[in-house]
């Protein structure tokens, strides 16, 4: 896998100017996320010894990357933020680390055997959420793993401050997101909400939506 250039005629994604300035400060206020923390060991729970696992937003490598890897497995992350793929790249150097947009993203159907999105779809609007978890589901093997959490809300390119960087968020409701997930072709086996706060000055609790299912073994 490659790191793609932006197609011709698109505008590259707005989050990689924000999680270019925030770099490692993501990871410091997202670390104490215990919810965060027994998704991956779900995640873990399910996977066979050296599974291939795509880290969709994979960040600065922790604690994603960083726990896969060193569980034995071969994590391939993918983020569109120049600055956290080389943090993750120097944090977990186990792993492979591409800098790419997940709308562009090239993916080879059933070539991984687990998948982890978490909160990834954010900035992106909600056709392109819906449009990219399918292409990412279908990248992993009928029956493999899927890790997906977000911030449920009923929002749509709404103006914020996240962690002192001013974005433009869009998500779904809890119930409608897990419909998305279903519709993407994921068997959805159990959900977690939980109320977070990251630990950013002015930071405000977020309810956060951790999904965790299969790949259905019918493509869609």
């Amino acid at each position: 896998m490659s790191d793609p250039k932006e197609p011709d005629g698109r505008e590259p994604s707005a989050a990689a100017g924000v999680f270019d300035a925030l770099g490692a400060a993501y990871e410091e206020a997202f670390a104490h996320s215990a919810a965060h923390r027994a998704s991956l060991e779900w995640l873990l729970g399910r996977l066979e010894p050296g599974s291939r696992v795509l880290d969709a937003g994979s960040g600065t490598g922790r604690p994603t990357a960083a726990a896969l890897s060193a569980a034995g497995h071969r994590v391939t992350g993918v983020d569109v933020s120049p600055v956290m793929v080389a943090l993750a790249r120097e944090r977990v150097p186990e792993a492979e680390f591409h800098c790419a947009d997940l709308r562009e993203l090239p993916l080879e159907e059933e070539s991984f055997d687990a998948l982890c999105v978490y909160f990834t779809l954010l900035t992106m609007s909600r056709r392109d959420q819906a449009a990219g978890l399918r292409r990412l589901v279908r990248a992993v093997r009928p029956g493999g793993a899927v890790a997906v959490a977000t911030v449920a809300a009923d929002v749509e390119d709404v103006p914020f401050v996240f962690l002192g960087q001013p974005v433009r968020a869009t998500s779904f409701p809890a119930d409608r997101f897990t419909e998305v997930l279903a519709e993407a072709g994921v068997r959805v086996l159990a959900r977690r909400e939980a109320l977070f706060t990251p630990d950013h000055p002015g930071a405000q609790p977020e309810p956060q939506l951790f999904v965790h299912g299969v790949r259905e073994d019918e493509a869609r």
